[in-house]
């Protein structure tokens, strides 16, 4: 009979001990509370405040639960920085401490998807790159040349063949000539360098650890596409857990443009007869003429012209995917094969459920070009997916023409049938609270109402003696046309009174940089912007000295992490709904209004209380640290809505006085304290 473990409240003591740290009585609430749900088979939401220290609280329970089993236990992130801090930090510093308590040392392994490793045969064989034809600028190409030469250089040394252990990074160009997906590649028992295959061995080695650490994007591809990427598990932790459905959504969403069905059109023209390679091509080029002139936006009835030519693309790409075949003459060929048969099948497949998505066709299938007879199609409220054509933009290296986009209302049905209805998962974050409750965020996972457990273990600052949370109700409501006159002096007043100290976070890029280059002339601290470098060497500067500011967009009210006296401010511009012709959110929202629920607060009330929580969380990341959360938008103190989104934010002492708010903040600049 097998020796028993030491209980979860042991084994939590000896880590924490042995780290040097002191034990909290919501880390302790919570490892506890992980333990029961895993040995019940329930799941669990759990949300722990900035410094609970809830990774340990999970991952305690979870090599217990691995060490008694000898099953795996998957933890599932939104972030590279926390796969980071776990694998590199965390993990091996409770394997040091528990190795003496378990019957073996914990194992731990990363896994992330195929596209993240080097591939040795494309390496090696004159395999495509998944470029078009297009001219680059040359001093582009120059770039992308020396990152290439980097990546073979990296490839003699590196025993992983992980993406991100090449530092400094390249760019998806350069990285895509060296990597294939999972629809690309040949498969270990069928590749030449399938015995050496990084990705593979990735696997191996997760095959043997305790706990696999990976990302939402990989657990949903795992879950819902049977590819069984990761080893056999019962138990999933899944962390950050306010972005699994965002990313969930992203992995579920389908596109379909003229690059695409371009590109797959001279891949496959290389391995069958050019003639239906053609007429893949001229499929693509009606799709192009159609996009270039259509407007962008939410498409709610299918006109007649888009439904005959994604019905062309789709067949042509059909009878191309029939010529090819699956077999080549040797490796090479078989690897360009099976390169051109994922590409047609991505066509096919993403053509095909554009044309589903608005239910079954009356008459010749299409509604007219002037949009069409709804009865033509399924009643909007009925439709389980949305489509949507996203307009030409410049991004990265060049021009992204007009995209077809499609992707699911929900993703709830999915994740209740294939994640939560086959293992036991354990969902965290810092915020996951909405408006006081977890049934927003559990309605959106597809769990009811008796489907899991939700529990709320605090944090271990204290919010009203630590921070304030001043609202500027005295200023104008925040218009379509830029910042204000009056929040500029706002701000200026506010950053002038900490003496720097200020992470300024908008709602969008555009506002962030008008703020920046109107503020860079009234103030004399630093003031950095997202954009002028790296995320990540920014936020180290931001860091180094308290006199500089920081503004930025979406990836900062997530992603900074800033202890310490150089964060003693955080202003947010305005509460961030989303945009209102933004597809998807926008046919969510009208979606749950037919079926008699409220759209604004479902939908877009929830998104804006769950980036407000996760920005005012940038404020105190260490005991020791104090300051002001400022919130420009007046509406947070005055519309009908601002009780649900004050709800969803830490409990910070609340006032609308700005004098008493510059005040405090020259207090606390001066070294008096708030």
């Amino acid at each position: 009979m097998p020796k028993e473990l030491p209980p979860v409240e042991e084994l939590l003591t000896a880590v924490v001990t042995a780290l040097g740290g002191t034990e909290r009585p919501g880390q302790v609430k919570m490892a506890q509370a992980v333990r029961q749900a895993v040995e019940d088979g329930e799941h669990l939401a759990v949300q722990a405040g900035t410094g609970t220290g809830k990774s340990l609280a999970y991952l305690v329970p979870a090599i217990k639960h691995a060490a008694e089993t000898g099953d795996a236990v998957v933890i599932s992130t939104a972030t590279i920085a926390l796969q980071r801090q776990l694998v590199d930090r965390d993990l091996p510093r409770l394997a040091d401490a528990l190795a003496d308590r378990l019957p073996h040392r914990p194992e731990f392994a990363i896994l992330k998807g195929r596209r993240n490793y080097l591939c040795r045969h494309k390496m090696s064989a004159d395999v495509p790159d998944d470029e078009d034809d297009q001219l680059f600028d040359p001093r582009e190409v120059g770039a992308t040349g020396r990152m290439v030469q980097r990546i073979l250089e990296w490839a003699n040394e590196t025993e992983t063949g992980d993406r991100d252990e090449l530092v400094p990074g390249v760019s998806d160009q350069a990285w895509r000539q060296f990597s294939v997906s999972a629809r690309e590649c040949l498969g270990a028992q069928r590749c030449p360098s399938g015995a050496d295959c990084f990705a593979e061995l990735a696997r191996e080695r997760a095959g043997e650890a305790d706990v696999v650490v990976t990302n939402h994007a990989l657990l949903a591809i795992d879950a819902m596409e049977d590819l069984s990427v990761l080893p056999d598990h019962d138990v999933v932790v899944v962390d950050e857990a306010h972005e699994l459905v965002d990313r969930v959504t992203s992995v579920v969403t389908g596109e379909l443009s003229e690059n695409g069905v371009a590109l797959a059109a001279r891949r496959v023209g290389r391995l069958i007869e050019q003639g239906l390679a053609d007429r893949l091509q001229e499929a693509g080029e009606d799709l192009r003429a159609l996009l270039a002139v259509a407007p962008p936006g939410r498409i709610d009835d299918l006109p007649r012209s888009l439904g005959a030519t994604l019905a062309l693309v789709r067949d042509a790409a059909s009878a191309c995917r029939t010529a090819l075949g699956s077999r080549g003459k040797d490796d090479q060929e078989a690897a360009a094969r099976k390169a051109a048969s994922g590409m047609l099948d991505d066509v096919h497949d993403t053509a095909q459920r554009m044309l589903d998505a608005f239910g079954p066709p009356s008459g010749d299938g299409t509604g007219d070009d002037s949009g069409g007879d709804p009865g033509d199609c399924a009643p909007e409220v009925d439709r389980a997916e949305v489509v949507w054509l996203d307009p030409a933009n410049e991004h990265g290296r060049g021009r992204i023409p007009p995209t077809l986009r499609v992707a699911p209302l929900s993703v709830g049905g999915m994740l209740r049938d294939k994640l939560f209805g086959e293992r036991t998962v354990i969902l965290t974050s810092a915020t996951l609270a909405i408006g006081g409750t977890f049934d927003g965020l559990a309605r959106q996972w597809g769990l009811g109402t008796d489907d899991w457990t939700g529990l709320d273990v605090g944090s271990p600052f204290d919010h009203p003696h630590r921070g304030i949370l001043y609202v500027a109700k005295h200023l104008p409501q925040p218009g379509r046309d830029g910042l204000p006159e009056a929040y500029l002096t706002e701000i200026t007043e506010l950053i002038e009174a900490a003496g720097g100290r200020t992470l300024g976070l908008f709602s969008s890029m555009r506002a962030a940089k008008a703020a920046t280059e109107a503020l860079r002339e009234r103030l004399e601290v630093p003031l950095l912007c997202q954009g002028d470098d790296s995320t990540s060497q920014l936020v180290k500067q931001f860091s180094a000295d308290p006199a500089t500011c920081l503004f930025g967009t979406l990836s900062l009210w997530q992603g900074v992490d800033v202890p310490g006296p150089s964060l003693s401010l955080v202003i947010i511009d305005r509460i961030p709904f989303p945009r209102p012709d933004d597809p998807l959110t926008s046919a969510r929202q009208r979606h749950v209004a037919a079926k008699g629920g409220n759209g604004f607060m479902t939908v877009a009330a929830t998104h804006a209380a769950l980036l407000l929580a996760q920005g005012a969380g940038r404020l105190l990341r260490s005991m020791d640290d104090r300051g002001v959360v400022a919130v420009l938008d007046p509406r947070l103190a005055t519309a009908r809505y601002s009780g649900f989104l004050l709800n969803s934010l830490p409990p910070f002492w609340r006032t609308t006085d700005p004098v008493k708010v510059r005040e405090a903040l020259r207090r606390l600049s001066s070294g008096a304290g708030a």
